[in-house]
């Protein structure tokens, strides 16, 4: 038996919390906050194998499977806040004497306070045969798995329990796509949140789905030999099922409590006070397992309320625990259900006020005083957009400002319900968190937030359920009004329309250049935020390739040299592999290649094969071998499709069901090249085990037996968000037809950078109006959306096919405009085992500089060139990209030479990012900010001043600059003498060492 002893510190209080579930995280979370003084010690049992996961979420497992995305906290964050969290082990015995808790494991450990978050376990029913084989209940992700397990092998699944959870536990079993059958002995669905009215408009709804619904029926015995096979009901009618999952409700877990000699109620739940304090001053209990006032809160937002006020009182606050309203906001079976303040209220005390659409399958019924001046609560069915404000509106004291019908029927004239701003600062916009106005509205102010993310982040409003974010994003947009602030959705200082006001436009007038629309519809040079957002625009219209020299100056550097700009200002390949299939020919080209031009390689996430390191005048060369080898552009560096994943599908697979690979690569090879106001990811799964991923792609499709499914806007990068499902069972011509339609919708409405994960998160409707216009095509849209797209499919050409192919293009990619010499990029680092002197650069440096670095220049102070200078000529006006830049070499060192010919001005300035140190200035987009013109580093962004070379986006850093100007077809650049200006950056560069890396072994040049 292993005895913990944690007075480690005499300042120090254990408190132990039994139960790692989401009330018993929620408070761990709310007193390490308010525990300014680390005076207690916490430490957690969780009985299951994992630590908190979100509960409330649990059906979406059954999409993704995968475990890490309910998670509530990692692992890093207990021990980071020095909570120990005990997995897998029940705690089992309380001695209230000695203050110890007891663990199955043999942990024993003493406790200065104690609280229960044991929760609850489902209500099983006594049905005879109910621990038959295929009858599961529905409660933990241990629970999902054996269903998902067994429902593999079944085609018909009977869900027992009509309520909340119920309903949950049906709509997972949907998703397997079986045949799906609900049984409730009430006579209504979710008896205890809707009435009759409200039930009949939800069952048809369901129904309408293709489940059926069964009220009234009590079950009587599960029938089958040894394995489900049906249900006996008390009527003596039979339902035929291969599978039943019991999700009837719950019972608070008290059994610990009861052992201990804790007080419980006759039927069940840990009696507490308003402090939450049982009968024993040391011992607590919040959440699902508590009994408060009479009543058992079976939702979280009471336990999470509990959370907090516990934690209060144990740093010293002096909170109280009244109880709270039952209000939630469900989407059940794809239908919005919602119920709010006094929604059981009598008619001794309220009169309704009810109203039904029966075509649109909507229902609302609200309750108010005698007298019709207060809402007191109500319920919604089909529509709960106005749950919100109507939920405060029925927790205010205040009297009402319109009239009953008014809150159904809109005032006259169209008015709304009435604005945030009226709400009263108490009124409690997040119920999850207990977030009220004025606690948003004081947290935007005096945190100074500019966007609606900041707000969730700051405040936790919105980070539960979600249900609150209109409100949220509404006191947003008003505290901004109130400050003056005008939240702009503008391109930037060079437009005045948003990108999808200027899609319109440059549609509509079949604008074909920067140029023209610039100086159409805007004003100024633009920048390296217009500048690639309207070339995007145009590609995606007009599908040029974006190598033409109307449109090549315009990209961000990955675009212009059609590589992805790696550190240092190298650059990587990445050949399309499509749907990862690739043919040992093929694998060996890969290898050649490499090998000749020194590229390390690397598999990527996306089943394809990078190569790192290139220089920018190889890029060619390079891309002339793979070209010939039947390569084509993989768009790696684009807003684009990337890649398609798949896995090996009916191919090879035992599992799988259609051929993944084949469809993979039919996909891949349509929509290649398809530019996109983000990357697009997708992926093919052969199967429901989702080797692929596909529920994690921009859009992606899972194999069924009949068909695919597809899944939309997911997205598994910084902020993962799990695909939603937009049509299920479909073959794929019906795939792609949905696919075409839904990729150029996104791409015609979705502002510039925008995933589509955070797209459909600010869509209005979400995916139910995606549907709508993707399957349903409300906007009578459909049509013209698979037109546009086919004919970007129709003219797709390779880009670097066209460049391998093209010797003026091939120019493009020249390190020097003046001279046919080249200098090889290298990076220098020291040996792992040697710590970087203070002096070395950071980053790249050319291979010339690097032997100047070696004390054969003197170190002078930074200088202009001014007495010495002179006018040199660097090359002809016809070197020079329109509205761009290039490089010459100037003895040892490299210059930018810019050509602003809309202006027909010139700049010149070092090449070299004093950021970073790596040469690659000229690459940059080149534009004006208030009419100061400027170029934009290619690597981070930062913006240096071609007229004072300082940096205009914050740092202390400044780039030389140089005049110049043209004679005739000739550029001249007013220059000192070149070992002036090679010992100048050699400064610039930071550092000079006495010994090459030839001699030093602690010196190890990387190409």
């Amino acid at each position: 038996m292993t005895k913990i002893n944690q007075n480690n510190s005499i300042h120090q209080k254990n408190i132990v919390v039994i139960g790692n579930g989401m009330v018993g995280q929620r408070f761990c979370e709310k007193l390490v906050a308010r525990d300014q003084t680390q005076q207690y010690k916490i430490t957690t049992f969780c009985e299951e194998p994992r630590a908190a996961y979100d509960r409330v979420g649990l059906t979406s497992f059954f999409a993704h499977r995968d475990a890490e995305k309910l998670m509530l906290a990692k692992m890093d964050w207990y021990q980071s806040h020095q909570i120990t969290l005990h997995i897998g082990d029940r705690a089992n015995r309380i001695n209230r004497k000695k203050q110890i808790v007891y663990s199955d494991k043999g942990v024993e450990i003493g406790y200065d306070a104690l609280v229960l978050a044991t929760g609850s376990y489902p209500f099983v029913p006594k049905i005879d045969g109910i621990h038959k084989a295929g009858v599961f209940i529905y409660r933990t992700i241990e629970d999902l798995e054996r269903i998902i397990a067994y429902g593999a092998k079944v085609k018909r699944a009977t869900v027992i329990g009509g309520g909340l959870l119920g309903l949950e536990a049906a709509k997972a079993v949907y998703d397997l796509q079986l045949q799906t059958d609900i049984v409730e002995c009430a006579p209504r669905l979710m008896p205890r949140q809707i009435d009759d009215a409200g039930s009949s408009i939800l069952v048809r709804q369901i129904e309408a789905l293709g489940v059926a619904v069964h009220l009234n029926k009590m079950a009587e015995e599960i029938l089958g030999n040894g394995a489900v096979e049906g249900i006996r009901f008390q009527d003596g009618s039979v339902l035929n099922t291969d599978m039943i999952i019991v999700s009837a409700g719950i019972c608070p877990r008290d059994d610990l409590a009861r052992e201990a000699g804790l007080n419980v109620g006759t039927r069940g739940g840990i009696m507490v006070n308003d402090q939450l304090q049982t009968d024993d001053p040391a011992i607590y209990a919040i959440g699902e397992t508590v009994l408060h006032r009479g009543i058992v809160y079976g939702l979280v937002a009471p336990g999470y309320v509990m959370a907090e006020t516990l934690a209060t009182n144990l740093t010293g606050g002096d909170a109280l625990f009244t109880g709270t309203d039952l209000s939630a906001k469900l989407k059940l079976m794809g239908v919005d259900v919602a119920c709010f303040g006094q929604y059981e209220i009598g008619p001794d005390q309220s009169k309704p006020l009810t109203w039904e659409d029966p075509f649109e399958g909507k229902y609302k019924k609200l309750l108010f005083s005698p007298d019709g001046t207060h809402l007191l609560g109500g319920m919604l069915v089909g529509d709960a957009s106005d749950y919100g404000i109507l939920s405060i509106m029925a927790k205010s004291s205040a009297p009402l400002s319109c009239k009953p019908f008014e809150l159904i029927m809109g005032k006259s004239g169209g008015a709304s319900l009435g604005g945030i701003e009226s709400m009263p600062d108490d009124a409690q916009i997040c119920s999850c968190n207990n977030v009220t106005k004025g606690a948003i509205c004081k947290t935007i102010q005096e945190k100074k937030l500019t966007a609606v993310g900041q707000v969730k982040e700051a405040t936790k409003a919105g980070t539960g359920c979600g249900g609150c974010m209109p409100l949220v994003t509404d006191l947003f947009k008003a505290e901004m009004k109130a400050a003056g602030v005008t939240v702009s959705n503008n391109l930037c200082e060079h437009f005045a329309y948003s990108r999808t006001e200027l899609f319109a436009i440059i549609k509509t007038k079949g604008l074909k250049t920067f140029d023209e629309i610039i100086t159409k519809h805007g004003k100024g040079m633009g920048c390296e935020i217009c500048k690639p957002a309207v070339t995007s625009i145009l590609a995606s219209l007009w599908n040029e390739i974006i190598s033409n020299p109307e449109h090549q100056t315009l990209q961000d550097t990955n675009d212009r040299f059609l590589a992805n700009m790696q550190r240092g200002g190298l650059y990587s390949v990445i050949p399309r592999v499509a749907g990862g299939e690739i043919t040992p020919d093929k694998l060996i080209a890969l290898g050649e290649t490499a090998k000749a031009f020194g590229l390390y390689s690397k598999i990527t996430g996306g089943q394809r094969i990078d190569l790192f390191g290139a220089q920018v005048q190889d890029l060619p060369d390079i891309w002339e071998k793979l070209v010939h080898a039947g390569f084509e552009s993989g768009h790696a560096y684009g807003k684009a499709l990337r890649t398609i994943k798949s896995c090996v599908g009916s191919s090879w697979c035992r599992y799988g069901v259609q051929d993944s690979v084949a469809f993979a690569v039919k996909l891949e090879n349509r929509y290649k090249g398809i530019r996109a106001p983000h990357k697009v990811k997708s992926a093919v799964s052969g199967c429901i085990r989702e080797c692929a991923e596909a529920q994690g792609k921009d859009f992606g499709l899972v194999a069924t037996e009949h068909g695919y499914n597809l899944y939309v806007c997911g997205n598994g990068g910084a902020k993962p968000r799990h695909a939603d499902l937009l049509a299920a069972d479909i073959d794929e011509d019906t795939a792609i037809r949905y696919i075409d339609r839904f990729m150029m919708y996104y791409i015609m409405t979705a502002d510039r950078l925008t995933r589509t994960s955070v797209w459909i998160e600010n869509l209005e409707g979400g995916i139910a109006h995606l549907k709508e216009v993707i399957i349903e095509d409300k906007l009578g849209i459909c049509a013209e959306l698979e037109a546009r797209l086919l004919f970007l499919v129709e003219s797709y050409e390779c880009e670097w096919t066209e460049v391998v192919n093209n010797p003026e293009k091939r120019k493009l990619f020249r390190q020097f405009v003046n001279t046919d010499e080249n200098e090889q990029v290298i990076e220098v680092v020291l040996d792992r085992e040697q710590p970087r002197p203070a002096y070395w650069p950071s980053e790249a440096v050319s291979l010339e500089q690097f032997k100047m670095l070696q004390g054969q220049f003197p170190i002078p102070t930074n200088q202009a060139p001014a007495q010495s200078s002179n006018w040199v000529k660097v090359g002809q006006v016809s070197d020079f990209p329109h509205n761009g830049g290039a490089t010459i070499k100037y003895g040892k060192s490299q210059i930018a030479v810019f050509n602003f010919s809309t202006l027909d001005k010139w700049y010149a300035c070092q090449q070299m990012c004093p950021h970073k140190k790596a040469f690659v200035l000229s690459r940059g987009v080149i534009g004006d900010v208030n009419g100061v013109p400027k170029v934009a580093c290619p690597l981070h962004k930062k913006n240096f001043s071609l007229v004072s070379g300082e940096c205009l986006t914050g740092g202390d850093y400044s780039v030389q600059t140089f005049p110049a100007r043209v004679e005739g077809a000739d550029v001249f650049l007013n220059l000192p003498a070149t070992e002036v200006l090679d010992s100048m950056f050699a400064t610039e560069i930071g550092c000079h060492l006495a010994t090459s890396c030839e001699t030093t072994p602690n010196l190890l040049p990387v190409v």
